[in-house]
C-alpha cells in the first residue's frame, strides 16, 4: 500500500468549517474575521488577562538540529492531539511558515503525517498574507530612508554609510544579499550599498511577535534604529515619521490567526521570527490568545534549546509577563547519531556506538532546561530506522537524571500516539515542582548577560570581543540600552559558534564580532560569526517537484 504524502494526508481530512472551531472555544462567529471557509482572524479584544494565569503553558524544543529539523512542529501538533484526547481543553500555539524554506529544502511548518495544522496548502504558502503586509511596513521605511536621503528640502543629514535597514522578501535568492540601489542618474536617489533580507528576518516581525497590543506596536516601530546622521546623532524611525504608516500596513496582521488540526482541534498560527538574529517564537498576542481560550497551550520555540528556548524565556517569557510550565524535547535517533559523528548518509544507519556519544548533547540541554527551573519531558520522534536497543539506551540515560523519555508516534498515528507523553506532561504539571526562573536579570551589564548564557547555556569557558564589538558596546552605552536583553546570534548547528562542533563541544570560547540593536523588538543582538539572513536555494529546490493541475489541487508540497 502506497504511503501517503503530507499534503495528500492533509487534503483527504475531514475539515471543519472554522466557525465550528471557534465554537469549541466559545467565539461567536460575528467576532470572527473570515478569510474563506477555513481561516479566520482573531480580535485582540479575546485575550482575557484573568485567565492567563490559570492555563498551563508547555513549551516544546528539541536537541542541536540535523538540517532537516527534527520534527518540532510536529510533535507539538501531535502533543496537543494527545491532550485533547485525554480530555484537556488544549490549544497549538505555533508560527507561521517562511515561502523561502517552502520552497526551497525544508518544507513549509504545517507538521506532517498525521500530525499537522490545515489547510495545509494555505498555511504554508500566503495564509492570511501576515508576512506580505511585514514585508510592505518594512520596505516602506526603506523607501522613506531614501527618499529622504535624496532630498534637499526635507532631509535629516543620515549618512547612507551607516544605514542598517534592509529591504525584505519571503523567497530564498541569494542573489539580493548584496546590492546597489539608486543607480541610473538623479531621478532615481542616491546610488548605495544595500541588500535584501528574508521576511522573517525583518526587525518588524520581531516587533509584530513582542507586541502587547496596537500602540505598543506602533510606539516600537518608531524606535527602529536606522543609522546615524553625518554628524553621529542616531536616527529612528520616529524622525522620519514612519511608525503610524507602518502600523496602519499592519492593522490586520497584528491579530492571531485560527485554523485546525488534522483532528479538528483548534491551533492559533501567528508570525515567524529567526531563531538565531530574532527570539524564534509565535507572537506574545497569540500565545495569551491561547492561553484566554486553553487549560493548557502547547508552542514551540525555533532551533535547538540553545537558542530558541532560551529566547522563549529569557526575552519573550519575561517581557510579557508569562511563564512555562512544562517543557518538552524534541530528540531524534538520527540527530544523536549526527552529534557522534555519523555524516548524513549515515543518519538512518543505526549505530548505538555513535548515539552513545551525540546523546552528550541532549543532556547538556535537558541540564539547560533545568536551570530555568524546571525537569522536561523528553519526545523521542520515532523514525523507521530507529532500533529498540538505540532507544532503550536513551529511556535510560534519561531516567539517570531524572527525566522521563517516551516514544512519539505522533507522524504515523496523531493524538493516539501521543496520549502517553500528554498524561507524562500534565503529570510532570500537575506535580507542583516545575518553578520558572529565567537565567538572568535584564538589569545586569550586557556583557555579563552575554557571558551567562555563553557559559551556561553553550558550555563556552569565556567569551572573547573583537575589536568592532568593543567600539559597539560604546554605543550601546551611549544609546543607553543596557537593560535590554540580549538575543544571541549565532549558528542552529553546534552549541558553540562553530558549526562543526557537534555533539557537547569541550574547551572553547566564543567571539562577539559585533552588535546589532534591536531597538523596536526590544533587545540587543551580539552576532557569534556569520548570520545568514538571506538564505539560497539548494540545487535542486523542493519547487522543482511541486505540480499544480487544471482544477487547482497541489501536489509535492510538504
Amino acid at each position: 500500500m502506497k504511503q501517503l504524502s503530507d499534503i495528500e494526508i492533509a487534503q483527504q481530512a475531514n475539515i471543519l468549517p472554522i466557525v465550528k472551531i471557534a465554537e469549541k472555544l466559545n467565539i461567536d462567529s460575528e467576532e470572527l474575521e473570515l478569510y474563506g471557509k477555513y481561516k479566520a482572524k482573531l480580535p485582540l479584544s479575546l485575550i482575557d488577562d484573568e485567565k492567563l494565569n490559570q492555563s498551563k503553558l508547555i513549551l516544546v524544543t528539541a536537541v542541536t538540529p540535523t538540517p532537516a529539523g527534527e520534527g518540532k512542529t510536529t510533535v507539538s501538533i501531535g502533543l496537543n492531539e494527545g491532550l485533547n484526547k485525554i480530555g484537556k481543553k488544549s490549544i497549538v500555539v505555533l508560527r507561521e511558515p517562511s515561502l523561502g524554506p517552502v520552497f526551497g529544502v525544508k518544507g513549509g511548518a504545517a507538521g506532517g503525517g498525521y500530525s499537522q495544522v490545515i489547510p495545509m496548502e494555505d498555511i504554508n504558502l500566503h495564509f492570511t498574507g501576515d508576512f506580505s503586509a511585514i514585508e510592505k511596513a518594512n520596505n516602506l521605511l526603506s523607501a522613506l530612508i531614501d527618499n529622504n536621503i535624496q532630498s534637499k528640502t526635507h532631509n535629516l543629514g543620515i549618512d547612507p554609510r551607516t544605514v542598517v535597514w534592509k529591504r525584505v522578501m519571503d523567497m530564498n535568492d541569494r542573489a539580493l544579499r548584496n546590492i546597489i540601489v539608486g543607480l541610473g542618474g538623479t531621478n532615481n536617489g542616491m546610488p548605495r550599498q544595500d541588500g535584501f533580507n528574508i521576511t522573517p528576518a525583518s526587525e518588524v516581525m520581531a516587533i509584530l511577535c513582542m507586541s502587547e497590543n496596537f500602540e505598543d506596536l506602533k510606539e516600537r516601530m518608531g524606535k527602529i534604529f536606522i543609522g546615524f546622521t553625518f554628524d553621529k546623532k542616531p536616527v529612528y524611525a520616529r524622525d522620519l515619521k514612519a511608525e503610524n504608516a507602518m502600523a496602519i500596513l499592519l492593522k490586520d496582521a497584528i491579530k492571531p490567526n485560527l485554523v485546525q488540526t488534522l483532528e479538528n482541534n483548534p491551533a492559533i498560527i501567528h508570525g515567524g521570527p529567526f531563531a538565531n538574529i530574532a527570539q524564534g517564537t509565535n507572537s506574545i498576542l497569540a500565545t495569551k490568545m491561547g492561553l484566554s481560550m486553553g487549560d493548557y497551550v502547547v508552542t514551540e520555540a525555533g532551533f535547538g534549546a540553545d537558542l530558541g528556548a532560551e529566547k522563549f524565556m529569557d526575552i519573550k517569557c519575561v517581557s510579557a509577563g508569562i511563564q512555562p510550565h512544562a517543557v518538552v524535547i524534541v530528540v531524534t535517533i538520527r540527530a544523536l547519531r549526527h552529534h557522534g559523528g555519523a555524516r548524513p548518509l549515515e543518519y538512518n544507519t543505526p549505530d548505538l556506538d555513535k548515539v552513545k556519544k551525540g546523546i552528550e548533547n541532549l543532556m547538556k540541554h535537558i541540564k539547560n532546561i533545568k536551570k530555568y527551573g524546571i525537569t522536561p519531558v523528553v519526545a523521542i520522534n520515532k523514525f523507521p530506522s530507529d532500533t529498540e536497543n538505540e532507544t532503550l539506551y536513551i529511556i535510560k540515560r534519561c531516567s539517570e537524571v531524572g527525566v522521563q523519555a517516551l516514544i512519539a508516534e505522533e507522524w504515523a498515528k496523531g493524538g493516539e500516539g501521543m496520549k502517553e507523553i500528554a498524561k507524562v506532561v500534565v503529570d510532570n504539571i500537575e506535580k507542583g515542582e516545575n518553578k520558572f526562573k529565567p537565567l538572568y536579570d535584564w538589569e545586569m551589564p550586557i556583557i555579563e548577560k552575554i557571558e551567562k548564557i555563553a557559559k551556561d547555556i553553550y558550555g563556552a569557558d569565556g567569551v572573547d570581543f573583537s575589536p568592532k564589538a568593543l567600539s559597539d558596546l560604546k554605543t550601546i552605552q551611549n544609546l543607553d540600552l543596557n537593560h535590554l536583553p540580549v538575543c544571541m546570534a549565532k549558528t542552529q548547528k553546534s552549541l558553540s559558534d562553530n558549526e562543526k562542533a557537534i555533539g557537547k563541544p569541550k574547551d572553547f570560547r566564543v567571539t562577539v564580532r559585533e552588535f546589532e540593536f534591536a531597538l523596536g523588538a526590544g533587545f540587543v543582538i551580539p552576532i557569534l560569526g556569520d548570520i545568514m539572513r538571506m538564505p539560497g536555494l539548494p540545487a535542486v529546490p523542493a519547487s522543482e517537484g511541486m505540480h499544480i493541475d487544471n482544477n487547482g489541487t497541489i501536489s509535492g508540497l510538504s
